[in-house]
């Protein structure tokens, strides 16, 4: 007889003579029905989201990095506020993509007991592996310190906490004896996801994609810059998914969704958010660019405001906007030439696909 966490897993034995699936047999957490049956299809959404995603590949090694390597080693090419910037978001994308691929491999995929939903993150998954990868290829390109930058998360503190306060998150769901299938359990599931989707991947990425992008827009970088916008577009998908998940797991569980859970969901963000707003200041105690903390603290909490809103919570903080308006259009790859103008880019899916971030 099958255990629970095999008829979780899709590892269940074999009935022969079972009864086909029916889509009101699916369900994104605790399903019982056959996951390794994709079809039919019950959350479209998801589907649609994989398809857009295969169309939408992209390969670091693509991008010419030629001249942000004169730029990097001219000696008066860059200001050490400049550089200072640059090594530290690599430092922090480069095994942020790591820890969020761990989440999705080690715990997530465990829980979510849908195959269209799965199918998904396996997509996800190999595209944060991508995201690392570009972030490796940019550290051999530049000729970086390897060392230097991939043990930053644990040398740095601006870095580690972020990557600290993450790691709560998925340290608990891999736990090998951990179901779902209970109030505290399911919650504890849907507290993970929104850590990863809301906040790591819709939060702490924030600050060092609009610092990128700054240097970009002013013409440096401009290699690493384009990989950083491929990147985002790739996240920018995933946090839909990942909202349209948690939005669809209240839908099916609503009474996970209790008032205390939303005022500990609130708090969580609001740390994060100051997380991000703190990562501004160490990442740029000085302003530069056209660009000072004090913008970013703003920039975070309106992204924070954005993230309660698509989960169903009120906001948090008044009276902010947006600071970066140009942001969006990093999110725009079906052009001629891209942002950067370094190689042409047109994808499938690139004028139909809605960026809401």
């Amino acid at each position: 007889m099958s255990t629970n966490n095999e008829k979780v897993s899709g590892l269940a034995s074999l009935d022969c003579g079972a009864a086909r699936i029916r889509v009101e047999d699916k369900k994104i957490i605790n399903c019982r029905a056959d996951l390794n049956q994709l079809v039919p299809f019950k959350y479209e959404w998801a589907w649609d989201k994989y398809l857009n995603a295969c169309a939408n590949h992209w390969m670091p090694t693509e991008i010419n990095m030629a001249a942000d390597l004169v730029l990097w080693k001219s000696s008066d090419g860059l200001t050490q506020d400049e550089r200072e910037i640059i090594e530290r978001n690599q430092g922090f994308f480069s095994t942020a993509d790591s820890l969020v691929a761990n989440n999705l491999v080690l715990a997530v995929y465990r829980h979510i007991t849908n195959p269209e939903c799965r199918q998904y993150l396996l997509r996800q998954a190999f595209e944060e592996a991508l995201h690392t990868h570009a972030y490796q290829y940019i550290v051999e390109s530049l000729s970086m310190d390897e060392s230097k930058i991939f043990n930053m998360y644990r040398e740095v503190p601006a870095v580690s906490k972020k990557a600290v306060w993450a790691l709560n998150y998925t340290q608990s769901l891999s736990d090998p004896n951990f179901i779902t299938g209970t109030l505290d359990n399911d919650q504890r599931l849907l507290r993970d996801l929104i850590a990863f989707y809301v906040i790591f991947e819709g939060i702490f990425f924030y600050v060092g994609f609009a610092q990128i992008f700054s240097l970009g827009r002013r013409g440096k970088m401009v290699g690493t810059s384009e990989q950083y916008q491929y990147i985002l577009r790739d996240e920018s998908m995933h946090l839909n998914f990942g909202i349209d998940v948690i939005n669809q797991i209240k839908i099916e569980n609503p009474h996970l969704w209790t008032t205390s859970f939303q005022e500990e969901v609130i708090t969580m963000i609001k740390t994060g958010a100051e997380l991000e707003c703190q990562y501004g200041y160490d990442t740029m105690p000085r302003g530069i660019l056209g660009l000072n903390a004090n913008m970013f603290k703003e920039y975070i909490q309106f992204i924070a405001n954005r993230r309660c809103t698509q989960i169903g919570l009120p906001e948090q903080y008044s009276g902010v906007t947006n600071p970066f308006p140009w942001m969006s259009e990093m999110l725009d790859l079906k052009k001629e030439k891209n942002f950067f103008e370094t190689r042409i880019t047109e994808y499938q899916t690139g004028g139909v696909l809605s960026w809401d971030v």
